[in-house]
């Protein structure tokens, strides 16, 4: 038996909202679209930006994740990847290539503080007074 292993992970910006509909069967199925950037030097020793958008699909979410997922915040995706094809209103075939997501965990707080300003809160705290004890063993 030859093993294999189809894993994606994902840290990126939600490019719209997410937009949840049901299946016949009741099941929810969420969309929403993920930008993911990479950077490089190019040739000319610039830095030079790369996005990719991933299409990512959950199924099952909570309402807490359907009202979080909101355009612009970042989010952890932990999925597989899976293709599919399909014919357009026009009758063209077309192929896709999707995140089914297995886990999400949001980045971002939800509270009307940004995460820039929580972690520029925090470092701007002094760090805790220690005092010199010669009695510790360590």
């Amino acid at each position: 038996m030859a093993f294999s292993l189809n894993r994606i992970m994902l840290i990126g910006n939600l490019g719209r909202d997410a937009e949840t509909r049901f299946t016949t069967n009741n099941v929810s199925v969420t969309n929403f679209s993920l930008a993911t950037t990479h950077s490089y030097k190019g040739k000319n020793g610039e830095w030079v930006n790369e996005t990719t958008w991933h299409n990512i699909t959950a199924f099952n979410l909570s309402d807490y994740f359907k009202e979080a997922l909101k355009k612009g915040k970042k989010i952890y995706v932990d999925g597989r990847l899976t293709k599919r094809d399909y014919t357009d209103k026009e009758g063209i075939k077309r192929y896709s290539t999707d995140v089914y997501a297995d886990k999400i965990i949001p980045l971002e707080s939800s509270g009307d503080t940004s995460a820039d300003d929580a972690a520029d809160a925090s470092s701007s705290a002094e760090p805790p007074q220690v005092e010199d004890n010669d009695d510790l063993p360590f």
